[in-house]
């Protein structure tokens, strides 16, 4: 049985059910995959009902169907772009996506970062294990108590497993989910599309709302997305990796907020779970019951892959004060806390959950905004993708503990969106002079982006490539041995 080198010039088996790697490099002998994988895993990771209910936000607030649905289209469309651009950052690099951000900030400076996104990925799978139980329990007993520590269970298997169980399962869900919800499209705008286009109220703030609400859902996923593009060969076509993954989690993210904004506004009192059983029986007596139901294993199989992605980020976050070695017992244990944590947060939270969905969209797009704007502006711009790997790995390498170039245009870039903010207990003074609007997200990536541009003048990459080369031979000299 053949072994490779962790970073950390540590030995471990390549081979085996459960995944060995963590946060170290993917070293080239252990790629595999194939660029279009990027496709269904991201089609299917999108297509859960959590997606659906964004697409309730603009009929909610008054907007009508069409306009509801364009500004699904071009806020899904702008946020999927980002999202899609980290995604090649991962066969480049061979790392998961949260700890590339310490050549932005630093070891420890990355960890303002982290916390966001571990925010994020609780937030969604408090919302995914709601859904899925609700779901369930139209035709099985049981309540949070029962139901929501089995779900985070089954979660938890698929994930220890880890990379290739996730794929494998997204890629075999994907003509599942196409086929039935097909078939509920169809039905549904047959059957209920008179009083879905009756609703003609338009408003451009609300179109900005709901534009702001699609595009951070989607920008949502930058923090992890090169989690799963990896293991892919490190010569695979960059265009291919963008494309595949922007096509998967463009394409079902459109169709399923479309899809809420339609039944937000045909339906008198619209709530995911009872829309679509209502709707899917009124095409065949329960196809809407099959429909929720089938939607359950996409839900489960998404909260695996954010407690994946909690598991990377959590370890990256202890890594920068104490160095961690990246066994599979870490990997577990950092996914069952994870697990708990969601779970008991699921448990304590309201019953009118559609609120503070919204809120929380909207919340992911003011911190992640900054994040992702630094991130690819260093990827792209400032050091064209290269990087002294194992300098990651090293608080006293050139990349330091604490980089102010990045954490100086975040702070900034975030102050900056802070006038712009519209949710729920806060709304800026620029927003209320707008009417309302919410165009913090352009202003974050504009501020942030661009300040980290001019900051990142001052790096002297020419004096990076010694390192660069440096860390190139180590790691082949350790794949080699």
């Amino acid at each position: 049985m053949s072994s490779t080198m962790n970073v950390d010039g540590t030995a471990s088996d390549r081979r085996g059910v459960v995944e060995v790697r963590s946060i170290d490099y993917v070293p080239k002998a252990e790629r595999h995959g194939k660029v279009w994988h990027q496709g269904p895993f991201w089609f299917t990771g999108n297509f859960v009902l959590t997606t659906m209910v964004t697409g309730f936000v603009g009929p909610s607030m008054g907007l009508g169907v069409w306009w509801s649905v364009l500004a699904v289209v071009l806020g899904a469309a702008f946020g999927t772009f980002f999202m899609a651009f980290h995604a090649n950052q991962g066969p480049r690099l061979g790392l998961p996506q949260m700890i590339q951000s310490r050549a932005q900030f630093g070891s420890r400076g990355a960890i303002l970062p982290f916390a966001a996104t571990i925010f994020v990925y609780c937030g969604f799978n408090v919302f995914n294990v709601i859904l899925a139980t609700e779901a369930l329990r139209l035709v099985l007993p049981g309540g949070p108590l029962f139901w929501y520590p089995l779900l985070v269970l089954l979660a938890i298997g698929i994930a220890v497993v880890g990379h290739d169980l996730l794929h494998f399962v997204q890629r075999w869900l994907t003509p599942i989910l196409i086929a039935v919800f097909a078939v509920l499209t169809i039905g549904a705008i047959v059957m209920h599309g008179h009083a879905a286009v009756h609703q003609s109220g338009a408003g451009w703030a609300v179109f900005l709302v709901q534009f702001s609400a699609a595009a951070g859902y989607q920008i949502s996923y930058a923090v992890y997305v090169s989690d799963y593009s990896r293991y892919l060969p490190s010569n695979v076509s960059s265009r291919g990796v963008i494309s595949w993954t922007y096509l998967g989690a463009g394409g079902s993210a459109i169709w399923l907020m479309s899809l809420g904004a339609f039944l937000s506004a045909a339906l008198p009192h619209p709530e995911v779970i009872a829309s679509l059983r209502s709707v899917g029986n009124d095409i065949l007596p329960g196809f809407g019951t099959f429909a929720v139901l089938a939607s359950v294993p996409a839900l489960i199989s998404v909260m695996a892959v954010n407690m994946y992605g909690a598991m990377l980020t959590g370890i990256s976050t202890i890594d920068a004060y104490r160095p961690v070695r990246p066994t599979i017992s870490v990997r577990v244990i950092g996914i069952v806390l994870f697990g708990a944590l969601a779970t008991a947060v699921a448990l304590v939270i309201p019953d009118a959950y559609l609120g503070s969905f919204n809120n929380f969209v909207i919340l992911m797009l003011y911190f992640l905004v900054p994040w992702t704007a630094v991130n690819l502006i260093d990827f792209y711009v400032v050091r064209h993708g290269r990087y002294a790997i194992t300098e990651i790995f090293n608080p006293r390498g050139i990349y330091g503990q604490w980089s102010w170039r990045g954490m100086l245009a975040y702070a900034v870039g975030f102050v900056a969106m802070i006038p712009f903010f519209a949710i729920s207990f806060y709304t800026g003074p620029v927003t209320r002079w707008l009417g309302g609007a919410d165009i913090s997200f352009l202003v974050g990536l504009v501020v942030a982006g661009g300040l980290y541009w001019i900051l990142a003048s001052g790096i002297d990459t020419a004096a990076e490539q010694q390192a660069i080369a440096d860390s190139n031979r180590m790691l082949a000299q350790r794949e080699g041995g």
